[in-house]
């Protein structure tokens, strides 16, 4: 189970730490601190149903697209992405992001499984695991 202190190890240098998931703020946010590579590779383009995203840049430059438009962030800049919003994003150089999730839902455990391994992990549930979580994640 997803707690705060917890770190997921991504593809590409990529990770997070959970600093307060849904246990710790009876659901309200997930507040995590993201890191990225700086290898400009954009993830598929998702929304999320319900939840809107907030992201500061703590160290860093990233980019995003966010409703077809490209932008650029750098440290201090701070932006959200509505629910339901398209959106894509990347590091431009390598990053640190503090990014909340609200409400949480089932985020952390989400990306428990879209980076874990074992019977529960999107790698052996494939379009399985998409539907489980599509409450917090869809493909555009």
């Amino acid at each position: 189970m997803a707690h705060a202190g917890q770190t997921i190890e991504g593809h590409g240098g990529f990770g997070l730490k959970l600093l307060r998931t849904a246990a710790e703020t009876d659901g309200e946010v997930l507040d995590m601190e993201a890191r990225y590579s700086g290898d400009g590779v954009y993830p598929p383009e998702h929304f999320h149903p319900s939840q809107a995203e907030r992201f500061e840049v703590l160290e860093g430059t990233v980019k995003a697209i966010v409703g077809g438009e490209e932008r650029t962030y750098g440290r201090g800049d701070v932006f959200e992405i509505p629910a339901g919003t398209p959106h894509q994003m990347t590091g431009a150089t390598p990053a640190r992001v503090n990014w909340q999730v609200r409400p949480a839902l089932r985020t952390a455990e989400f990306f428990e499984g879209l980076y874990g391994t074992g019977p529960d992990s999107a790698s052996e549930l494939g379009a399985e695991f998409l539907e489980r979580y599509a409450d917090e994640f869809r493909l555009a």
